[in-house]
């Protein structure tokens, strides 16, 4: 599969691929549903959230993972369902399922080399990484509300 890239590797603020209005409505949500994030801080975790979606379906099947903050940013938008369809059309071209591991499963290679892949995902398809919000890959149990470690599915049903 090529890539076709409209900014140098790793280089893009992946916040543009969000439209302003349904960015501060998602940063607002994440701030009231998480008082320990500021609004600034949930705006990079759209941002993120926005750059890893775009890589998952860019390289469908790849078993890319979120960090804890992207999860909850996915988990934000997916509430939001109008507009996450509405994102999803735009930059995959399809619905981007989010699709629990099952319990006791895990991403292959482990949990870091799913991060590195992510990372590589992420940086290949233009986007810049906020380290920041990613010190690890979500791992089981960690996943906000869906029990384990979450992947796009391109074919939309659990493995």
């Amino acid at each position: 599969m090529t890539i076709a890239l409209a900014h140098p590797v790793g280089t893009a603020d992946p916040a543009t691929l969000v439209d302003p209005e349904v960015m501060e409505r998602l940063a607002a949500r994440i701030a009231k549903d998480h008082p320990d994030t500021n609004l600034p801080t949930a705006r990079r975790i759209i941002g993120q959230t926005a750059a890893f979606l775009a890589a998952s379906a860019a390289l469908p099947g790849a078993e890319l993972v979120p960090s804890k903050a992207v999860d909850v940013g996915w988990h934000t938008w997916i509430l939001h369902t109008v507009d996450y369809a509405i994102f999803c059309e735009r930059v995959a071209g399809r619905f981007i399922h989010h699709v629990p591991t099952p319990d006791g499963g895990s991403a292959e290679g482990g949990h870091e080399a799913a991060r590195q892949r992510t990372f590589d995902a992420m940086s290949a398809v233009g986007f810049r990484i906020d380290h920041d919000l990613w010190p690890e890959a979500a791992k089981m149990g960690d996943c906000s509300q869906c029990h384990s470690g979450c992947t796009d599915s391109p074919k939309g049903k659990s493995k």
